[in-house]
C-alpha cells in the first residue's frame, strides 16, 4: 500500500483515507455536537452520506491529493479529525472545510492543519483561489477563516440549512 500522508505538521500528520477506516468517519459525522454546523437542520450524517463522503475522498486525494483528510496526532496516532479541501458550486472552488471530535477542541488543531493545508495548495496547485464557509453561529470555526487570512465576501445561505459567512483566499502575489 503506497503511504497516505500528505502533510505533516509540528504535531499533527494529514493523510488519505482508506475505506477500513469508515467507523472513524461514523463516529465523527455521527455524532450530533459535531453535526449541527455541517448539515440540514444540525442532524448527524446518515451512514450512506458517510460512505459517500468517503469514497468521494478517497477518489480526490488519488486523483490530486485533495479532498478532506484524516487529522492524526503524531505523539500518540489518536485521530483528531479530518481536515481537507472538497469542491463547492457549479464551478468546483476548492472549500477548505474541517471537522475534530469534541474532546480535541480548544488545542489548537483546526488552525494548525488548516495553515499548512493553505501553504500547501499554493505551493502544489496552480489554482488562483478557494474558499471557507462556516456556520454563523460556530464563532471558533469563523476565528480560524479569518486567521487563515481569509477575505469576507458575503453572509448568506450555504445550500445545507446554514447561514454563512464566506471567505476568498487569493494567491499570495510575488514578491
Amino acid at each position: 500500500m503506497t503511504d497516505l500522508t500528505l502533510l505533516e505538521t509540528e504535531r499533527l500528520v494529514l493523510s488519505g483515507w482508506r475505506p477500513d477506516q469508515i467507523d472513524d468517519l461514523y463516529r465523527l459525522h455521527g455524532d450530533p455536537t459535531v453535526a449541527r454546523y455541517l448539515t440540514e437542520h444540525g442532524r448527524p450524517w446518515t451512514k450512506e452520506e458517510m460512505d459517500s463522503a468517503l469514497a468521494h475522498w478517497i477518489e480526490l486525494f488519488e486523483r490530486q491529493q485533495m479532498g478532506k483528510l484524516r487529522v492524526t496526532r503524531k505523539s500518540d496516532g489518536a485521530l483528531v479529525g479530518r481536515c481537507g479541501f472538497g469542491v463547492c458550486g457549479p464551478d468546483d472552488t476548492p472549500e477548505i472545510g474541517y471537522s475534530l471530535y469534541p474532546e480535541f477542541w480548544g488545542n489548537g488543531y483546526v488552525f494548525e492543519a488548516a495553515s499548512a493545508l493553505r501553504d500547501w495548495y499554493w505551493r502544489a496547485t496552480d489554482r488562483a483561489h478557494f474558499i471557507g464557509i462556516a456556520d454563523v453561529r460556530n464563532q471558533n470555526s469563523l476565528k480560524v477563516l479569518r486567521k487563515l487570512g481569509g477575505v469576507y465576501t458575503h453572509t448568506g445561505d450555504n445550500d445545507h440549512g446554514h447561514y454563512c459567512e464566506w471567505y476568498r483566499y487569493d494567491r499570495p502575489v510575488a514578491a
